[in-house]
């Protein structure tokens, strides 16, 4: 299952090159055979061996070393007008820019997150050698782009002189709508990772009242992740083992945009994103947003009250009243929510895309 730094590469890449543009991507090779192959007009180069981005449920700062030291040789040779690092995982920023310095192109970092004081949560104490890493990121260039206006403000919260651009991530509106419903509906929908930050724990506390107001609710957990044992005891213990189906991954992409289309509410209780993109995949396929108001949750930004969704303080009495509300209001909206997220297809992602580095050359 990829996230949205992976999603957005590849639609926009790909739609880059069909655009004309000849377009370079730089990674760990996580595929055997040649380390440079091309997929769908875009040249991808494997820099280094492949190596897991988590060890012991914590991201790696030995392989965000390698990465980082093994791409500043191919970006040196690379002859490119522009590049555009992602801000994650830092190290690879630094030798961008090193070769920017060198070679004299514009250097872009695209910001997908900003931790700050939440590196003290993931890593206690040490949590300080990643925040001071992430402020020095944030300096490296004058042509940062962040992927919302929360990641925005927090970068200038950073220091960064604003206001910071902001060119968001997107959809493929066109494929999504061309999905089929799931034979069997549902009430209450989330997808994502099972991890602590999703708070996947209040969603299922804040569906006890709601049952008490749907006795029939049926509800889906898409994913899997380290919390879901934890999860699926919390569900039991809650009585809400008949209500609750925790699916893991589905196959496909598909499967997933088939189980939102026929569920009635979308909800993510999450603290932690960088963007939403599966809240506005929802949003595509009709359904209302239930996510939480807090700094982290760059979800947030894409909820107009009362229109596509509801923001809730992190209770779970609040997030509850948001899922009644939509439940109840029905598919009355449905039309208007699929409209507010055809903005963000990735067609007119790579139009923005393609507009801002034509502007620094």
């Amino acid at each position: 299952m990829k996230g949205g730094v992976e999603k957005r590469i590849r639609e926009v890449s790909v739609r880059l090159a069909d655009r004309g543009h000849e377009v370079h991507v730089y990674g760990m090779r996580s595929w055997d055979g040649p380390a440079t192959i091309e997929r769908d007009g875009v040249t991808i180069h494997g820099v280094c061996p492949g190596e897991a981005l988590y060890a012991g449920g914590r991201r790696t700062v030995p392989q965000a070393l390698r990465f980082g030291k093994a791409v500043l040789r191919p970006l040196l040779s690379s002859g490119a007008d522009v590049v555009d690092c992602q801000n994650f995982p830092y190290f690879s920023c630094f030798a961008a820019k090193a070769a920017s310095v060198r070679r004299g192109f514009p250097l872009v970092v695209t910001w997908h997150e900003v931790w700050g004081d939440y590196w003290y949560d993931y890593l206690g104490p040490r949590g300080a050698f990643g925040k001071a890493v992430e402020r020095l990121a944030a300096g490296l260039t004058v042509h940062p782009v962040a992927v919302s206006p929360s990641t925005a403000r927090a970068l200038e919260a950073l220091g960064v002189a604003g206001p910071v651009p902001v060119v968001p991530n997107g959809i493929d509106t066109e494929r999504i709508a061309a999905v089929a419903p799931a034979a069997e509906g549902s009430d209450v929908i989330f997808t994502g990772r099972l991890i602590r930050e999703k708070n996947v724990d209040l969603l299922l506390r804040a569906l006890v009242p709601v049952r008490k107001e749907v006795p029939d609710l049926r509800a889906l957990v898409v994913g899997d992740g380290p919390e879901r044992p934890a999860l699926e005891r919390l569900a039991h213990d809650l009585g809400l083992a008949g209500a609750v189906t925790f699916t893991g991954f589905l196959p496909d992409h598909d499967s997933v945009v088939a189980a939102m289309k026929a569920s009635r509410v979308f909800v993510l209780p999450s603290t932690r994103e960088g963007f939403g993109i599966a809240a506005l995949e929802a949003m595509a396929c009709g359904l209302p947003v239930v996510t939480t108001d807090h700094p982290g949750n760059a979800a947030g930004d894409l909820v107009q009250e009362g229109v596509n969704g509801y923001r809730s303080g992190l209770s779970a009495g609040e997030l509850g009243e948001g899922i009644l509300f939509w439940l109840e209001k029905g598919p009355e909206n449905q039309d208007l929510i699929t409209r507010t997220a055809r903005d963000f297809d990735w067609g007119k992602v790579t139009v923005q895309v393609e507009k801002y580095y034509r502007g620094l050359l």
